[in-house]
């Protein structure tokens, strides 16, 4: 008797079998399942061969939409530090900010004998809900809050509404935003849902003209300003849903003879470097990257470490950061 055939009689996969004997985490349901099986066979598992399996280090799989992002490039230091300190490794998987690339590496992460997942998770599609699932293992999501799985994710909309507070407070009225597709939970609906609700309570209209959709890099920053003040000359502050989106119309903006905050007023989101080297500097909110990293990965291995699949939310704070652009 092999564990592959054990995990054949019990209808589970042989890294399933191999976390049951090595005290990994299994579900309550195979668990029982590889129980009954190995009763019914009188199967023990070879005692050499699973020293050694111990001897080897688990390992946790990490889904990040794009490494060289400095949000993103934060929050893996923040789980790298956790997992080294346990004695874990982790299979890191760039996906550049590809959605197929996210479902082929949960893909092949249902053939690896992984200990569990930490994806940081932009979309979370049905296809992404169905894979998940089927990795039977602990999975923590990070940057987007869910019911489905344990979270770790940042307050986007209270950051909103004081990037966008910041605006208003200088005697702005009107005010435009540089956003990012409402498929996006946190930084896309988030974000706007918490400018426009802020516009709306000073009884500041929002308006279809001002409101300008990029994608995540400067140069998209850059052509979404041109838009914006083309479509509405007039804007005097601008709202951006992240810091690079900021400082691409920012640079617009200087190329056209704007004055910054004199003429228009703009804030980010995220509190990356540059928003401390770029003239002005930027008015930002800052969010915990390193420190999201470190949460998650602190409440994976817990989850591991119990073989409880207990979901948890954790909502991070920020922090504003007062600077010249507003």
């Amino acid at each position: 008797m092999t564990v592959t055939e054990i995990a054949k009689l019990a209808g589970v996969s042989k890294a399933c079998v191999s976390r049951y004997f090595n005290h990994g985490y299994v579900s309550e349901e195979k668990k029982e399942k590889i129980k009954k099986v190995v009763e019914a066979t009188g199967y023990v598992p070879n005692k050499k061969i699973q020293a050694a399996a111990q001897d080897v280090k688990p390992t946790v799989g990490v889904i990040i939409p794009k490494i060289n992002s400095e949000s993103i490039s934060r929050m893996v230091a923040g789980i790298s530090q956790v997992l080294n300190r346990e004695g874990y490794r982790m299979l890191l998987a760039d996906t550049e900010n590809s959605v197929e690339n996210e479902l082929q590496y949960l893909r092949s992460f249902q053939q690896d004998e992984l200990a569990g997942v930490i994806f940081s998770a932009t979309i979370l599609t049905e296809q992404h809900h169905k894979l998940i699932q089927s990795l039977n293992i602990p999975v923590v999501i990070l940057g987007q809050e869910t019911a489905d799985y344990s979270c770790v994710y940042h307050d986007d909309y209270g950051a909103a509404v004081e990037m966008t507070e910041r605006l208003v407070q200088t005697g702005n009225k009107k005010i435009g935003a540089i956003v990012v597709t409402s498929r996006d939970k946190a930084a896309g609906e988030a974000r706007y849902r918490g400018f426009a609700d802020t516009l709306r309570a000073h009884n500041i209209p929002c308006e279809e003209q001002r409101i300008v959709y990029s994608d995540f890099r400067l140069e998209s920053g850059y052509d979404a300003a041109e838009k914006l003040l083309s479509q509405a000359p007039d804007t005097e502050g601008i709202f951006c849903a992240t810091d690079t989106i900021a400082i691409g119309a920012m640079q617009y903006l200087k190329g056209i003879g704007k004055k910054i905050p004199e003429d228009v007023s703009i804030t980010g989101i995220g509190h990356s470097r540059m928003t401390e080297i770029v003239s002005p500097t930027l008015t930002t909110a800052h969010l915990f990257y390193k420190s999201t990293g470190m949460e998650g990965a602190d409440m994976l291995l817990k989850m591991i470490d119990s073989g409880m699949d207990i979901k948890k939310k954790l909502k991070m704070g920020f922090e504003v950061i007062q600077q010249e652009s507003c």
